[in-house]
């Protein structure tokens, strides 16, 4: 099992992955920008005294999955296929590849087989990926309401090594982000602002799930 300081220094690196993703395109655009009004003051997080890291977990990953979903909305469908080199995935595909990895580390997470939907591959419309974005991220719900801080550190299979359950959905919500950072290159390739640059995108962040 996980030892306390192995967890601690792990959230800390994915919250550090986070921050990175998401401050630097919103001060990059501050510095070329006029001032603007002041955002909404920030919605306070309660943290809980029990299960305090899974509840900041699940926290962060309701406001990665809305940056994302948000991403899939803003660019149009006609850049879905718009790739900047032959070498890397087009937007649509980074955006099934998402997908498709919320089952594979939340089955992980929950002790299911991965249903293996292949949307990367199958996939192809703003809808049909909206929509695929979705289902998945639902099923990821499941995993992270059911991971506490009690049961987070019970070992369980992951690529042919043992890893704690909550470090699962860490490397969940990691995955996630690096890839949202591919999003965003491609959106500001093609002019579009990012959810994250967005005045007062992160001054109000979603309310905790119960």
């Amino acid at each position: 099992m996980l030892a306390p300081v192995d967890m601690a220094r792990l959230v800390g690196s994915f919250l550090l992955a986070l921050l990175i993703c998401v401050a630097t395109p919103g001060a990059l655009l501050a510095q070329a920008a006029p001032a603007a009004a002041a955002p909404p003051a920030p919605r306070a997080f309660p943290l809980p005294k029990e299960n305090a890291v899974s509840a900041w977990n699940k926290y962060m990953y309701s406001a990665l999955q809305q940056f994302v979903l948000k991403s899939a909305e803003k660019m149009p469908e006609e850049n879905y296929a718009f790739k900047p080199a032959d070498s890397v995935r087009t937007y649509g595909q980074l955006l099934g590849h998402i997908a498709d990895a919320q089952y594979t580390f939340c089955s992980i997470a929950l002790g299911d087989k991965n249903p293996a939907l292949k949307i990367e591959q199958t996939k192809t419309s703003k809808a049909d990926l909206t929509a695929a974005l979705k289902d998945a991220f639902a099923y990821c719900d499941k995993a992270y309401d059911a991971v506490n801080d009690s049961n987070g550190s019970q070992p369980v299979k992951m690529f042919g090594s043992e890893a704690p359950k909550m470090g699962v959905l860490f490397v969940n919500s990691t995955h996630t982000t690096e890839h949202y950072g591919n999003l965003v290159t491609y959106m500001r390739i093609k002019g579009i602002v990012p959810p994250t640059s967005e005045a007062g995108s992160m001054a109000r962040p979603p309310a905790p799930r119960q």
